[in-house]
């Protein structure tokens, strides 16, 4: 079943990265790839915080994983970390993919970034008292390494599963 799929990452930094994620199904059948895009576009640059996070709550609605492209800079991008806390909010599977091992249209790779998952996590997680951090819950993969093209499909599929979405 093709799931309906929000991607965050950083745009200025990593669009050609995250549009050979994202548009990976345009050489694919839409079913085996597995996800529909449904993410935003920075044109939200120019409005007001309340008008963006209004349009990612509804990028996220009707979705039911959204996908961090993890490149070089993601953690450090302004609404990543809004994102992410709405997704968990809104009880949809999350996973992290790598994607610093795809090249841009100088054909370079990028170093690996810091996660974002590593920083956020549940406090008292499930009772337990602790604080567990969200890659300690929802799975990170590396989109090369891990043949990403192959298999985003199934992670999809695993994430919302887990999510019972």
């Amino acid at each position: 079943m093709a799931r309906r799929v929000f991607f965050s990452f950083h745009y200025e930094r990593d669009i050609i990265r995250a549009s050979q994620v994202k548009n990976s199904w345009l050489t694919q059948d839409r079913q085996e790839a597995g996800f529909w895009n449904a993410s935003l576009e920075e044109e939200a640059k120019i409005k007001g915080d309340d008008v963006i996070k209004r349009m990612i709550d509804e990028g996220l609605k009707n979705t039911s994983v959204t996908i961090v492209l993890i490149g070089a800079e993601t953690a450090n991008r302004r609404w990543v970390e809004y994102e992410i806390k709405q997704t968990c909010a809104m009880g949809h599977g999350l996973i992290g993919v790598y994607i610093n091992g795809l090249k841009n249209f100088q054909k370079q790779v990028d170093h690996r970034g810091r996660n974002p998952l590593s920083h956020l996590g549940y406090d008292n997680y499930q009772g337990s008292g602790r604080r567990v951090n969200l890659d300690k819950i929802y799975p990170t993969y590396d989109y090369v390494i891990d043949n990403g093209y192959s298999n985003l499909g199934k992670w999809i599929e695993e994430a919302a599963t887990v999510a019972t979405r």
